[in-house]
């Protein structure tokens, strides 16, 4: 025997509809009393606090370079109960100040900075080879002097040398042609001269110089007065002269004229 069973729609429908409307119900009670429960809260001056986040704990270390310890001397024992009664005291750990960080420096301005150092010091050593290579001209510069007036100091004395040497020769050859001459010829006679009565008067006296040739017989020729002659004592000196007379000069057998002889008279009032 077979049974079917047949579902109504509407009977079902209406179940679902009832389930429906009270749990809607239900939810929506609850939100009222939830936001009613908010705003008494909120009225009475509550307020949700955030939890305070703490802070983490971050141990900070620094190392410490501590000089060394002087070696103490050894202590004098001490008795044990007394160590061990005392308590440890922590060793206070000793802080230094931060070393500060070096600047960076930037290579290019380092390597400006190398190149100036260079830069001056090339030219400190250019002044300094500078200077030596100018007092070393001007070193040589004065032993050239030196010994250019080294040069003229020996040629003037080698001048001077020689000219007394000339000199010496002269004289001896003038003092040779003296003795000849006074070989040769000799004066046989000679007359002094008048001495001038206006000289006498004025009381004037002087020298004159008469210069002369001997002719081959031995007489005076072309008698002349030199420089230096006081007027009054021209005419006299003139006339002596004249009156003079010489052995001729021999020469090869032959008597000769001797030019440029010379005679000075002296007028002294005694």
């Amino acid at each position: 025997m077979t049974a079917m069973i047949m579902h109504t729609p509407s009977l079902h429908l209406r179940a679902l509809t009832r389930h429906g409307v009270w749990r809607n119900s239900l939810a929506a009670g609850l939100a009222v009393a939830l936001h009613a429960l908010v705003a008494v809260l909120l009225i009475l001056g509550w307020t949700a606090e955030k939890p305070v986040a703490q802070a983490p704990r971050v141990l900070h270390t620094q190392l410490v370079m501590l000089p060394p310890a002087p070696v103490p001397e050894a202590p004098a024992p001490a008795p044990v109960a007394a160590v061990i009664a005392q308590p440890s005291e922590a060793v206070p750990l000793q802080t230094s100040r931060p070393t500060p960080a070096k600047p960076v420096v930037d290579p290019r301005v380092q390597a400006q900075k190398l190149e100036q150092a260079t830069l001056a010091r090339k030219r400190v050593e250019d002044q300094k080879r500078e200077q030596q290579a100018q007092q070393q001209r001007e070193h040589q510069e004065s032993e050239r002097r030196q010994h250019e007036a080294e040069q003229q100091a020996a040629e003037q004395q080698r001048q001077t040398q020689q000219a007394q040497v000339l000199a010496q020769q002269h004289r001896a050859e003038q003092a040779r042609l003296a003795a000849a001459d006074s070989r040769s010829y000799q004066p046989l006679s000679k007359q002094a001269p008048d001495y001038p009565q206006r000289a006498l008067d004025k009381g004037l006296e002087g020298d004159c110089t008469v210069e002369y040739s001997v002719t081959p017989d031995g007489r005076i020729d072309s008698p002349r007065v030199l420089d230096g002659c006081h007027p009054l004592f021209i005419r006299p000196s003139l006339a002596a002269a004249q009156t003079f007379r010489y052995q001729p000069r021999i020469v090869e057998g032959k008597a000769v004229t001797v030019p440029a002889v010379r005679n000075t008279f002296h007028y002294r009032i005694k």
